[in-house]
């Protein structure tokens, strides 16, 4: 069993940062674990992807060059830093974890399969 607890989201003008965290208990050791967002009327999006025992990344279009994924294994816990914020990245982002390659394959065909969620946190860009 996997525990996931996001945190960091807020409010922020176009343009701006924020760095998401989510820590995670249990074992999680060779999972895959991601970023989805999912805003108002709009099914989950798959934003980034990461694979904790060889660092391989997955990342959305929309995010590319602007969102960084990563981790620290000391501290357990995963990272999502968002740079140039656009009102379009507005959403709830939810950080997830599964043991199977399927999930990873189909978080990049946009598909929310994985086993393990946190509960989300709200992140808010205005222009």
């Amino acid at each position: 069993q996997v525990q996931l607890v996001e945190s960091g989201g807020g409010s922020v003008q176009a343009g701006g940062s924020l760095r998401l965290s989510c820590a995670a208990s249990g074992y999680y050791y060779k999972y895959y674990m991601a970023w989805f967002r999912q805003a108002p009327g709009k099914e989950r999006e798959g934003v980034a992807a990461i694979y904790t025992a060889g660092g391989g990344t997955y990342y959305a279009d929309s995010v590319k060059g602007r969102f960084t994924i990563s981790q620290d294994n000391a501290k357990n816990t995963l990272y999502l830093q968002m740079n140039s914020l656009k009102s379009e990245d507005t959403a709830t982002y939810y950080c997830a974890a599964d043991p199977r390659f399927s999930a990873w394959l189909l978080v990049q065909k946009g598909q929310a399969d994985f086993a393990y969620w946190g509960q989300g946190t709200q992140v808010t860009v205005s222009s």
